[in-house]
């Protein structure tokens, strides 16, 4: 009678993976409380040879690389945030709040993609296949090469794939794909882990690229093992507020591209369409002559965008002063008013200040810190800031305007839209020539600039 394989009891941290042979009320790894959960693993046999046919080391100069081109996608914004296009063989992780629209957008790339030569297949663990012909025709999408499924098994997903050899896989989530060889549940760190592994491999030796969808915690974060981000090739974030039309795909991480830039996608009744001129949009609703806004132009990958700032700063009815920030750095934030109270002799220290930055945008660039003290000083002293002015720097903690990358793209975007001005650092002007079509106001200080731009 052959003897069972042992089965050691594992405690795991369902936030981060950590392990531990007993219960820990509080995870030693990412210090989250009653996150341990009981799990069993079985010991591989012994006698397994998992070195059996395994490939030769190779040498660098003997290695032919792979030419196979990019599958471009079918939306522009989403081929800017690839990177140009789908690379064969690669594994994309996609991740979201619940309802931003990941789902639809992969959704509406199946359905586009789809052709008589290159089949798609759109596994979803989370609805039936009618709730998913509903959603398609809803947004009016339809396609005689893409093959839906409702599986959550993996041994089924990977007999699918072997029986319709897609071009492009889609899995809708992996939180909900399990293996019956864990006897975890689905969506626990060893399913998540363990399943990935299965799908890269299957992706690697096939050549197919795989989207994954991913599930986001209330905190934000990518739910799941963080082993999973450093497995994929790429992370894109999905973001947005559900309030407003407009989401923002943003690379966390990629191999093949770029991870500084956005794609910008506008929600209407037909799905998500691309938006190719995202400064045009922030700025569309803005109203001139207004104190407390100012336009910056923050780079987003090789992309400038103009995006409008707001402050709002009032006599605080409480003993502790609020500071509000949305879209943009608290703490940031907190150091630029301790330089506007101690360099410039505003006093907003007792005071409640409020900012935003317009559109739903995440600003995290530091050339934003000049626009965003400008429209602070604006509200403070009730002053209007030239409404055709952009103003683009870092600033120092003396005082002093810092500066800034890609000034020339910038610079060229803002005489694209229109504007008559920008108040730049005085350091950007040592090897930039303007054309003359944008008056530029060199500035070496905080001061200086606020000089210029406060009517």
């Amino acid at each position: 009678m052959a003897k069972s394989r042992k089965e050691k009891i594992r405690y795991v941290c369902q936030n981060c993976g950590q392990d531990s042979l007993r219960w820990q009320g509080k995870c030693p790894s990412c210090g989250s409380w009653n996150s341990f959960v009981e799990e069993r693993v079985i010991a591989p046999s012994r006698h397994s040879n998992s070195f059996s046919e395994r490939p030769d080391p190779m040498l660098l100069d003997k290695i032919e690389s792979d030419s196979a081109p990019r599958i471009p996608a079918n939306s522009h914004e989403f081929d800017r945030v690839l990177g140009g296009g789908i690379v064969p063989g690669s594994v994309i992780l996609v991740g979201g709040d619940p309802g931003i629209g990941k789902s639809t957008l992969l959704l509406q790339e199946a359905a586009g993609l789809s052709k008589e030569d290159f089949k798609i297949l759109y596994i979803t663990g989370e609805e039936s296949v009618q709730q998913i012909k509903m959603r398609a025709d809803r947004l009016k999408l339809s396609s005689d090469q893409l093959y839906i499924a409702a599986e959550t098994e993996l041994e089924a997903v990977l007999n699918a794939v072997e029986m319709i050899n897609p071009g492009l896989l889609i899995i809708d989530s992996i939180q909900t794909i399990f293996t019956p060889l864990l006897e975890s549940a689905p969506g626990s760190v060893s399913q998540v882990r363990e399943c990935a592994l299965k799908i890269i491999q299957l992706a690697k030796t096939k050549n197919t690229p795989v989207f994954l969808v991913g599930h986001v915690t209330k905190e934000g974060y990518l739910a799941g093992p963080k082993v999973l981000e450093h497995m994929v090739d790429a992370l894109l974030l999905f973001e947005g507020d559900r309030d407003h039309f407009y989401r923002i795909l943003r690379a966390a991480k990629n191999r093949f591209g770029s991870t500084r830039e956005i794609g910008v996608f506008e929600m209407w009744e037909q799905g998500l369409r691309d938006v190719p001129n995202p400064s045009a949009v922030f700025l569309s609703e803005r109203r001139a002559q207004t104190n407390g806004s100012a336009v910056i132009c923050c780079m987003e990958g090789t992309r400038p965008i103009l995006v409008e700032v707001q402050a709002l700063v009032s006599a605080s009815n409480y003993g502790y002063p609020q500071r509000t920030a949305t879209g943009l750095d608290l703490k940031r934030l907190n150091m630029l008013l301790a330089v506007l109270e101690k360099r410039i002799g505003l006093r907003v220290g007792a005071m409640d200040v409020f900012v935003n930055a317009v559109g739903g945008m995440k600003i995290d660039e530091t050339a934003a810190d000049i626009g965003l003290l400008a429209c602070i000083a604006s509200s403070v002293k009730s002053q209007v800031i030239d409404h055709k002015t952009v103003l683009v720097g870092e600033v120092g903690l003396a005082g002093e305007l810092r500066s800034v990358s890609h000034i020339e793209a910038r610079v060229a975007e803002c005489a694209k839209m229109g504007f008559s001005s920008a108040v730049v650092p005085k350091g950007n002007m040592k090897n930039f020539s303007p054309n003359g079509s944008i008056k530029i106001y060199p500035s070496e200080t905080v001061q200086e600039a606020l000089n210029y731009i406060l009517l």
